[in-house]
C-alpha cells in the first residue's frame, strides 16, 4: 500500500520513531515539552474561557495526550 509493500523484511517506521531510536535524549526532551504544554492547557481550561476556545483547547489536550502515549511506547519499546 502506497509503496510500503516493496520491502516486507523490515517493518515500516515513521520518521519520529527513527529519530527517537537514534537519540533517546530527544524523546525525553519532547516528553518534557509535551507535559509542560498539557499543564498549560489544563490551567487555561480550569480558568474558563469562551466555548469556542474551550473546545479548541480540549482538542489540543487530546492531541498532546495521544502524542505523549506514542512517544512513551516508542521510547520504552526496544
Amino acid at each position: 500500500m502506497y509503496g510500503l509493500e516493496k520491502d516486507k523484511k523490515t517493518p515500516f517506521e515513521f520518521d519520529l520513531e527513527q529519530e527517537l531510536r537514534k537519540d533517546p535524549a530527544q524523546g525525553k526532551a519532547k516528553l518534557q515539552m509535551i507535559e509542560e504544554r498539557i499543564q498549560e492547557i489544563k490551567n487555561l481550561l480550569r480558568e474558563g474561557s469562551a466555548s469556542e476556545e474551550f473546545d479548541k483547547l480540549g482538542v489540543l489536550l487530546q492531541g498532546y495526550t495521544a502524542a505523549k502515549k506514542i512517544i512513551n511506547k516508542i521510547t520504552t519499546k526496544k
